[in-house]
């Protein structure tokens, strides 16, 4: 069949660069950035977080073909930045949002479960256990 291999989606083939770089030669101060093996996952959070940057004028991105596995990031920024460095500070955000999600879940974890429950309305915890109990969908 014509289907690719699953690992064609993740693992980026020798030779090839993670992300690469693109000047725009017609709008200043606007770049595209191509990511190898990405998807709309990385895409909109990307995206998202560069529209958190008061210098960024425009942000997208866009998957040109969904068996191609990569994104095209399109940035243009205000003249006292540079798409690079908008990049560049949208990458280093993330990076540390994630620290503070990973901190935040160890945190909840280590927890013991009575603390949770200590929380909890118990009527309101019996009334979905014995709904869930019965075979019914618990929407929360």
């Amino acid at each position: 069949m014509n289907v690719p291999d699953r690992y064609e989606r993740f693992v980026v083939p020798e030779g090839a660069k993670k992300v690469s770089y693109e000047r725009d030669t017609k709008i200043m101060n606007a770049a595209t950035f191509i990511l190898e093996r990405e998807d709309h996952t990385i895409g909109n959070i990307l995206r998202m977080q560069l529209h958190r940057d008061d210098n960024v004028l425009f942000a997208g991105y866009q998957l040109p073909h969904p068996l191609k596995y990569r994104i095209l990031v399109r940035i243009q920024t205000a003249s006292q930045s540079s798409p690079m460095q908008a990049y560049n500070q949208a990458i280093n955000d993330l990076d540390k949002e994630l620290d503070v999600l990973k901190y935040e879940l160890e945190v909840m974890l280590s927890l013991p479960l009575d603390f949770f429950f200590s929380l909890c309305n118990w009527s309101e915890v019996s009334r979905i256990c014995s709904y869930s109990l019965r075979g019914n969908p618990v929407i929360l």
